[in-house]
């Protein structure tokens, strides 16, 4: 049987090129910017405006299929995921970097049917990558295949995370001291690149052993889990359980000795899940 959802597939890598180009267009002209739920938690009417192109086209052309997108939800759409095929966006993740002009901005957009990612699709504008992931198919970027490192050495790997928005002085706390907890372990280091897609993607091609975040949300990791997945990487629960990808939480590391063990040294910060009902 011909594969059901190749064509949607192909369709999304239209679009994150085409959103892609409006990025590019706009870091060139002045940012407007707004705050959300902190004042370091940003959107630009950029954001907006990808989000809009990205899912009217969708919608137009696939009018039965649900959408979860950060703006939208951020203007007051639910966010609950139901067996309907779902596309996750996030027009611009990295939004802090788009504001400041720093080269890590990706469109991403991930598509869950029966509550399971089916594929991914990170573009990273100012870098033109394509990065791209189905279930069962491998994972590429720019047409070549990847792979992860496949470290299994906690002591021999670089990780990757980010400090996130939240800037509630416990929260600092659990972010920072999970910071010292790892590099004292040791690791070889620790980067933020300013985009959890993109961070999650480096883990895709062995750049980076593995990610680990709390705060972060669905559209942010709908686009690249599957793109890890495929690349031979594994994904967990930040207490080393299952992944969830409502739980706004992540371990995506090259390899499960490598998770469960950043796992260890994590302590976790309450979150309200991405489908929790207000």
């Amino acid at each position: 049987m011909a594969d059901p959802w190749q064509q949607c597939m192909d369709y999304a890598v239209t679009l994150a090129r085409k959103a892609g180009e409006v990025v590019r267009e706009a870091l060139k002209e002045e940012i407007s910017i707004m705050v959300k739920s902190s004042p370091a938690d940003l959107v630009t009417v950029t954001d907006q405006k990808v989000e809009k192109m990205i899912i009217s086209s969708i919608k137009e052309k696939y009018p039965s299929h649900s959408f979860i997108g950060e703006e939208s939800v951020a203007a007051g759409e639910g966010s609950t995921l139901t067996d309907n095929p779902t596309w996750i966006i996030d027009p611009i993740d990295g939004t802090t970097n788009f504001v400041h002009r720093f080269p890590f901005v990706a469109v991403s957009i991930g598509f869950v049917v029966n509550k399971k990612i089916e594929f991914g699709v990170v573009y990273s504008c100012v870098e033109d990558k394509m990065y791209t992931g189905r279930k069962g198919k491998g994972a590429f970027c720019n047409g070549q295949k990847l792979r992860v490192s496949g470290q299994e050495d906690i002591t021999k790997s670089l990780l990757v995370t980010e400090m996130g928005s939240n800037r509630e002085p416990e929260t600092l706390k659990i972010v920072l001291s999970n910071m010292e907890r790892l590099l004292s372990i040791p690791v070889h280091g620790i980067r933020a690149v300013g985009t959890a897609a993109v961070n999650m993607c480096l883990v895709a091609t062995g750049g980076a052993d593995a990610y680990y975040e709390m705060g972060i949300h669905c559209w942010d990791m709908a686009g690249a889990g599957i793109i890890i997945t495929e690349a031979g990487g594994v994904l967990l629960d930040v207490s080393g359980g299952p992944f969830d990808l409502m739980s706004r939480r992540i371990i995506a590391a090259s390899s499960r000795a490598i998770g469960e063990r950043i796992a260890k040294e994590l302590q976790i910060i309450p979150l309200q899940r991405d489908d929790a009902t207000n």
